[in-house]
């Protein structure tokens, strides 16, 4: 059985591939047009999220038996195409839901102990501790919207910090415990301090997040994305930051993440953002780290293994 792999993989994949009978052909530089044209030579599929997999790449008779997407968000995958073609969708979320959760913890409390805007200002000798008075998180409400394997791994972390955890999806239930209550997403807006999102992007989710979805929570709140960036509106996030609606955010993910290909608006609201001390950046790393580089090879081989 032959395997495509047209992303960059840690090394680790291909002696696991080849013991569970699988042979893998690493071509990450490949264009959009040579997979084209040889992807009928394969059974298999391996992708991150560069390319976007339809039928206009496979065909109307592909040959796959499955694309194993390294990685968590299927928004690149034309799934109701592969499964027309019974062709079998297999990721692997359950590599990155431990790193995502320590960065969501980690930016979380960097946000309400103001550690990048303090660190900024030792390093230009200023020394202002009542100006860096943070807030524990010990004691507050964390609304997580969308409680799979990201969602729930945080829930996890949040479990020792004495947080009350309410959690909502729309398409789970009974899923309550000791590390987070089920709660209606109007329940959640009425409780929370602190929302964070754990959703994939879909047709349904794209924008979700807006002046009118911030309009229905009780209290000021902290907001955390490390799902895709374009659930939520930038231009709208700044507006509540202004208003005083959300009084801080850790973004993972940008609307677009091209940071060349930015439009004149674009630039503008994210330069405003920037030159806020409430709002922390990075460059989508929430599930970047060397350990799970390995566990997404190894979640997504067990699955290909049950083929």
């Amino acid at each position: 059985m032959r395997c495509l792999v047209v992303d960059p993989m840690h090394e680790s994949l291909f002696p696991m591939l080849r013991e569970i009978g699988w042979e893998a052909d690493y071509k990450p530089s490949i264009s959009r047009d040579e997979i084209r044209r040889i992807a009928g030579e394969y059974e298999g599929l391996i992708v991150r999220s560069k390319t976007s997999i339809d039928e206009d790449l496979l065909g109307a008779q592909p040959r796959l038996k499955f694309v194993g997407r390294a990685g968590a968000g299927l928004d690149n995958l034309d799934l109701p195409y592969l499964q027309e073609k019974k062709i079998r969708v297999l990721h692997a979320s359950e590599g990155n839901r431990d790193a995502v959760a320590e960065y969501t913890i980690g930016a979380l409390l960097s946000l309400m102990r103001n550690i990048p805007k303090a660190d900024r200002e030792v390093r230009n000798l200023v020394w202002d501790r009542e100006g860096n008075r943070g807030e524990e998180l010990m004691g507050k409400t964390v609304g997580i919207v969308g409680c799979g394997n990201m969602g729930y791994a945080f829930a996890r972390r949040l479990s020792g910090f004495g947080c009350n955890v309410l959690a909502y999806d729309k398409y789970k239930n009974g899923f309550s415990d000791q590390c987070c209550r089920e709660v209606t997403m109007a329940e959640l807006a009425e409780q929370a301090d602190i929302v964070s999102f754990h959703i994939p992007l879909t047709g349904e989710t794209r924008g979700m997040v807006d002046l009118d979805y911030f309009s229905r929570f009780k209290r000021s709140i902290i907001v955390l994305n490390t799902a895709r960036g374009e659930i939520l509106k930038l231009s709208d996030l700044l507006a509540a930051l202004e208003s005083g609606k959300v009084r801080g955010a850790c973004l993972d993910v940008l609307e677009n993440e091209k940071l060349n290909t930015l439009s004149p608006e674009q630039r503008k609201v994210l330069n405003s953002l920037g030159e806020r001390t409430d709002v922390i950046f990075t460059p989508h790393i929430a599930g970047w780290t060397f350990e799970s580089h390995v566990k997404i090879n190894v979640a997504l081989v067990n699955k290909i293994s049950t083929l």
